[in-house]
């Protein structure tokens, strides 16, 4: 298993915990997190365009935090996925996640207009720290096994 899938599981753990302890933190974790963790190590990204999937998941979430702010309703949601579907075509930001994250503002309905969108930032500045990280231990020193390969060899009885 690669080093990058041991990052990601421990830096989701670690905002999990983080979210769950301190209060004020709790929108750290979001589900889509795990949907941009996997996005960003299952597809051959250049470093440039997973900065702009995670800097367009940021305005998504900008988006759906104003239009919340402004009046949390179905015409406010219809107004979020038509913007953010056309940021996603116009700006060729390939990554479905973006759509989703512009949604955490409908369903978590925050006191403060900027605590999603600065939550979602940090959180993905956290991942792409994690993943350059894991990125130069993989290069450095190669990817690790999830166990040890033993030489054993196994006979059955049955097959002569």
């Amino acid at each position: 298993m690669r080093i990058r899938t041991y990052a990601i599981c421990l830096y989701i753990i670690l905002i999990y915990w983080i979210s769950s302890h301190f209060p004020s933190m709790h929108a750290l974790f979001f589900p889509t997190l795990g949907a941009f963790s996997l996005l960003f190590i299952s597809r051959p990204f250049e470093k440039a365009e997973v900065r702009k999937i995670a800097f367009g998941a940021v305005i998504s979430s900008i988006v759906g935090s104003i239009s919340v702010y402004i009046h949390p309703g179905v015409i406010s949601l219809l107004l979020t996925l038509v913007i953010v579907i056309s940021f996603i075509n116009t700006f060729k930001w390939n990554a479905p996640p973006i759509l989703a994250v512009s949604l955490i503002p409908f369903f978590t309905q925050p006191s403060l207009l900027w605590v999603i969108p600065l939550s979602v930032c940090i959180s993905l500045l956290g991942l792409l720290v994690t993943l350059s990280a894991a990125a130069f231990v993989e290069k450095k020193f190669g990817a690790l096994t999830l166990f040890l390969k033993r030489g054993v060899k196994a006979e059955s009885d049955s097959a002569l």
